[in-house]
């Protein structure tokens, strides 16, 4: 039997993944949402592996469904909900009998709300104070409906804030764009971007189920990171600024993301999945990406 890969969705962390675990795949394929972006994987690869990419916007060709119904796993990491939302409705597969395998579904840990700076697990009530947390909410739902109509495997990953070769702290300090923005007691999980691949694997292997928090072991203070990685760089710290002064000027999804405070818990990954993560915190991601030499930002 063929095994073969669809990404709804080729972006950053769907591209760690296929970096990382391509090969054990016979066949990669995954969608774009323009004809521009659609050329980029199939003219250069991703990892070293040839993937077969398709332009979807809502509404799939006969060739993107028959690829798609073809699949023995399904990654779906496209952005924003409503996209995935749109691809599970074209992609009905109903009672097909080729209908994938195993699913994963990359969510947020935004879809949680504000829980005040408490410790939660996958148990907590996900009160989502955004748009884009309720998105997020619906689409998981929905995902896990279809798993259940279809007799599939449906992971949900709730994936705290990403970082990785080319997006991440010593970039943003190299750059002069960091900004330790400081609002007493908020933290803020992180996780790798190849601790991501690592949990999609682990969920497609044992065909897994449910919810799980896709994150690092130390919520941090942000400015905490900033600091960190400007002491790598042998650099100051950009100055502190409140952040009761600081929301005049920032963007209504970075205000969204300081009026949440939570610390995740990540044990049903490792317990049930086995995940030995290789970045339990930003120190250790930091210290390896500065010792790769990354701290500028590329085409990753």
């Amino acid at each position: 039997m063929i095994r073969q890969l669809f990404c709804i969705g080729l972006g950053y962390s769907a591209a760690a993944y296929i970096g990382a675990y391509g090969d054990r795949f016979d066949r990669i394929c995954g969608t774009a949402r323009s004809d521009a972006k659609q050329k980029i994987p199939t003219q250069t690869g991703i990892g070293g592996r040839e993937v077969a990419s398709f332009v979807f916007d809502g509404g799939p060709s006969d060739e993107l469904t028959e690829a798609m119904r073809n699949s023995s796993c399904v990654l779906v990491s496209a952005p924003p909900a409503v996209i995935a939302m749109l691809a599970l409705a074209a992609f009905n597969f109903g009672s097909d009998p080729s209908s994938p395998l195993s699913m994963v579904y990359l969510s947020s840990l935004g879809v949680y709300g504000d829980h005040g700076g408490a410790e939660i697990d996958e148990n907590a009530r996900p009160i989502p104070t955004s748009v884009r947390g309720r998105d997020r909410l619906a689409a998981e739902e929905a995902w896990l409906q279809f798993g259940q109509a279809t007799g599939s495997s449906t992971a949900i990953l709730r994936l705290a804030g990403i970082y990785g070769p080319g997006r991440n702290a010593l970039v943003s300090v190299a750059e002069g764009e960091a900004k330790c923005i400081v609002k007493p007691g908020q933290v803020f999980n992180r996780i790798h971007v190849a601790d991501i691949a690592q949990m999609i694997e682990a969920a497609f292997e044992h065909k897994a189920s449910g919810v799980f928090n896709a994150t690092d072991d130390e919520p941090a203070a942000p400015q905490d990171v900033i600091a960190y990685a400007a002491k790598l760089l042998g650099q100051p710290p950009p100055p502190e600024i409140p952040y009761d002064v600081a929301k005049a000027s920032m963007s209504p999804m970075a205000r969204s993301f300081y009026a949440e405070c939570k610390r995740a818990l990540n044990r049903k990954i490792k317990n049930e999945l086995g995940v030995t993560l290789r970045y339990p915190n930003y120190r250790a991601g930091l210290d390896a990406l500065f010792a790769s030499g990354d701290q500028e930002r590329g085409e990753r």
